[in-house]
């Protein structure tokens, strides 16, 4: 099963707001979702998203594959040796999200839209 390939980068930031002011200078545009919680930025045909409370030494940034069906994509990369790190949740608008480690431990995600 392929991919649509990465469309969706979420960066842990530590301060939501000074990471908006500097992604927002970064981009040239203002966020499409802004709140508390989750800073969104849709550029270029990539949505770059700013995640509060998770920037932490060693942490960085997960690529999201966007995919078609989520479960089987994880049953793939787990049959080839990848973990699940976070189960598929529904995060708003009937998107899915899920994290796995590769055999190296690297953060990859993968994201289905309904």
């Amino acid at each position: 099963m392929s991919t649509q390939g990465i469309k969706t980068v979420l960066h842990p930031v530590s301060d939501l707001e000074k990471a908006k002011a500097v992604y927002t200078a970064l981009l040239g545009a203002e966020p499409t979702a802004d709140s508390a919680y989750y800073v969104g930025y849709d550029v270029q045909g990539q949505h770059i998203g700013l995640v509060p409370g998770g920037a932490a030494p060693g942490t960085g940034p997960v690529s999201y594959w966007h995919v078609d069906d989520i479960e089987a994509k994880l049953a793939e990369v787990t049959a080839a040796g990848g973990t699940v790190k976070d189960a598929p949740k529904d995060v708003g608008g009937g998107r899915l999200v899920a994290t796995f480690t590769d055999a190296d431990g690297n953060v990859l995600g993968v994201l289905q839209d309904s």
